[in-house]
């Protein structure tokens, strides 16, 4: 078997309890069309594998492998079924006449066929894996289904910044599997920023060896309460991109490269100081800010927030991003290369007499048409090396680059400006859930996080195209992303928590037609399942709080308090006495039903423990019964 194939396999195990009563037999993101039929398909021993596809070979390994886990025992690989035998069989005939990267799956008592090419026979598999319930004495039973399924939108992606703090390679890639599992197809990677430049140039090494060091970070939410007083390092080698890039491919992802400008350059600025505006400026560091180390000349940021010191727009910094880019271009075969450009403050260019004389020479009216200037200037180079630039909705300031792609992030008035300038648009904004740096409840015990709030329904709330377009400029929405920024986020594994499950629900909104979205299904039939995969993996989700459980103050003497667990397999515990529930509190098994006197309150409070340990929130509920609201009277 394929090495790269069983490493993506790791331990891929559904557990499926709930596929069979489930309209949409567990899938995420829910298929365009389940329609059940009669009988059931037996998965067992004597069952063959066939692939009669162009291009299903590691399709076909990887559903074995699959098989192997879930079931005990590998399909004998054959190319064609004797008469009555049980086949799955792989096939791209007929595939031409799907849509861009659809597939079909039809089982009956006898055989599955998976129909498509490329990515559509792919995600057929991803979907067969997500159905197949557990065994039961060596058997695997299938219900017999046709599914028709095909993609919403032709961008389906999540961005993760390690420009703040690093990930290594065997992270991206875990986190890669997980994208492709749930048929997102864009890795958009934040490689740059003021806090560390994070990918190899050979032609300016000190992008790296100065760049991608910082000497400390502050603690806590900005201003900060202090500074670790410890370097944050590391970069990507141009050979482990290509790694990367290759690794996305072969499960049909494309990885964008962002490389940011002309703000969000103080670690450029720091390795190359002639790049500023005033090179003899020390960095400016306020004095709320606590730092490490010196505060002489250019230094790479160790807080967070937006800088003044941003690229200067001289031919030799255009020569400088120029020759950049031609290496980037070398490594990230993708379309788009995102070159950042939002939040570039133009207080530096202002004061610049060098940018005043040059928005004189050409004409501009003033900084933002700079800005439009140097987006321009940049998009001319990156056209002609046959590839497109995408930016953030800043870059619609001043006047659009002619070929440029926006991503809507402050809200969707960008977004809705670009398409009605015929512009393709990546919605992204921060206001409907899809930054998920935001926090997940309103816990206490949320850790730290930039703020906000975008818990995983919000997100499926979420109709990326904006119903003020009319019928010819909504084809300019390609698509929908999910954005994870790290300043608050310094590990793996709490990348990962921010992650899961709000992921999940990003692919629904990217995939699934409006009319197949059910929060209800979502929530209470599939998710708990594939909560239950991600626990089992090791991957640090985020658990969610009890389904049904109010998190408001409820009013009356009576209550049935009604819960099911969020994650299959978990447990929820709960108290009645202030007191913060663990295992040893009371747990929970059916309906509770609580009386509450008059004139008294209870705080119902739970948390769900996963069967690997990991733990939800705390969750309270208020039952009032007429208690008075205590108030501190100020004394004067």
């Amino acid at each position: 078997m394929n090495k790269v194939l069983s490493i993506f396999i790791g331990v891929l195990i559904s557990t499926s309890v709930f596929a069979q009563r489930d309209p949409n037999l567990g899938i995420i993101p829910a298929p365009v069309s389940v329609t059940r039929a009669n009988g059931n398909f037996i998965l067992d021993k004597t069952t063959v594998l066939i692939n009669q596809s162009i291009d299903g070979a590691k399709s076909a390994d990887l559903l074995n492998a699959f098989i192997v886990t879930k079931a005990g025992f590998a399909l004998r690989e054959t190319k064609i079924a004797q008469p009555n035998q049980k086949s799955i069989l792989l096939t791209s005939v007929g595939a031409d006449v799907l849509p861009a990267e659809g597939y079909t799956i039809k089982v009956t008592p006898n055989q599955i066929i998976l129909t498509g090419k490329g990515a559509g026979l792919f995600y057929a598999i991803q979907s067969v894996m997500q159905m197949m319930p557990d065994k039961i004495a060596d058997k695997i039973i299938i219900p017999a289904v046709d599914i028709n399924d095909y993609p919403r939108f032709t961008y389906r992606g999540t961005m993760l910044d390690v420009g703040r703090h690093f990930f290594p390679i065997s992270f991206i890639k875990k986190y890669i599997d997980q994208l492709a599992y749930y048929k997102i197809n864009t890795f958009h990677w934040h490689l740059t920023d003021d806090q560390g430049w994070r990918l190899e140039i050979k032609k300016y090494p000190k992008l790296t060896s100065v760049g991608s060091v910082r000497n400390g970070t502050i603690i806590g939410h900005y201003p900060g309460d202090g500074n670790y007083l410890t370097e944050v390092k590391g970069f990507y080698t141009q050979n482990e991109a290509k790694e990367i890039v290759k690794y996305a491919a072969e499960r049909y992802i494309t990885v964008i490269p962002e490389i940011e400008l002309p703000g969000h350059a103080s670690a450029a600025i720091a390795a190359y100081p002639e790049l500023s505006c005033f090179p003899d400026r020390d960095t400016f560091i306020s004095d709320k800010t606590p730092w490490s180390g010196s505060r002489k000349g250019k230094q790479v940021q160790q807080t967070w927030g937006v800088f003044d010191d941003i690229f200067v727009p001289s031919e030799n910094t255009f020569n400088f991003l120029n020759n950049i880019l031609d290496e980037v271009i070398a490594v990230f075969p993708s379309k788009y290369i995102h070159i950042g450009g939002d939040e570039a403050p133009k207080t530096y260019w202002k004061e610049s007499p060098f940018c005043q004389a040059l928005m004189k020479e050409k004409g501009l009216k003033d900084e933002h048409e700079l800005q439009s200037y140097f987006i321009q200037t940049i998009e001319k180079h990156v056209n002609a090396k046959g590839r497109s630039i995408i930016g953030w909705d800043e870059i619609l300031e001043g006047g659009l680059a002619p070929n440029a792609t926006v991503m809507s992030w402050r809200g969707e008035a960008g977004g809705i400006a670009a398409a009605q300038q015929n512009h393709d648009v990546i919605m992204t904004p921060g206001s409907m859930g899809l930054y998920i740096d935001h926090k997940q409840s309103n816990s206490p015990d949320e850790p730290v996080t930039i703020g906000g709030f975008a818990p995983y329904q919000k997100i499926y709330a979420y109709d990326p195209i904006p119903k003020v377009l009319t019928d010819d400029q909504r084809k300019y929405i390609k698509g929908v992303q999910a954005n994870l920024w790290s300043e608050y986020i310094k590990t793996p594994e709490k990348a990962e928590n921010h992650a899961f499950p709000r992921l999940l629900a990003l692919s629904e909104i990217a995939w699934s037609p409006v009319d197949r979205k059910d929060l209800k299904n979502f929530s209470e039939e599939r998710l708990p399942v594939h909560l239950a995969r991600l626990d089992k993996m090791n991957i640090n989700l985020w658990v969610p709080t009890p389904i049904g459980q109010s998190d408001k103050t409820l009013t009356g003497g009576d209550f049935t308090i009604d819960l099911k667990v969020p994650v299959t397999g978990g447990k929820i515990y709960y108290s009645l006495d202030e007191s913060r529930p663990s295992e040893n509190a009371f747990l929970y098994t059916a309906p509770v039903k609580i009386t509450v006197p008059k004139g008294e309150k209870r705080t119902l409070k739970t948390i769900v423990i996963a069967p690997s340990g990991r733990r939800s929130v705390t969750n309270e509920t208020i039952l009032n019964n007429g208690a008075p609201d205590v108030k501190t009277e100020v004394k004067k």
